[in-house]
């Protein structure tokens, strides 16, 4: 089980997976918007997105949970 957290504070732009989705290690999960930036969040292991935290518009801090894998 691998869990993907946030690194800084900032709105959940887009979620590219859902529930049940297999990704691979380097895949993006989601983007995530600050300061007018997109930064991609990637998979750091391969599985299944066990759980997804968020929603998109969602604002989140650094350290929250964002997903899943297992």
């Amino acid at each position: 089980m691998a869990e993907i957290r946030a690194e800084m504070v900032a709105n959940v732009w887009k979620i590219l997976v859902a529930e049940g989705d297999p990704v691979e290690a380097g895949d993006t999960v989601v983007i995530l918007e600050s300061m007018k930036m997109e930064i991609p969040v990637l998979a750091e292991d391969g599985g299944v997105i066990a759980k997804l935290q968020v929603t998109e518009g969602d604002v989140i801090q650094e350290g929250d949970l964002i997903a899943v894998i297992e």
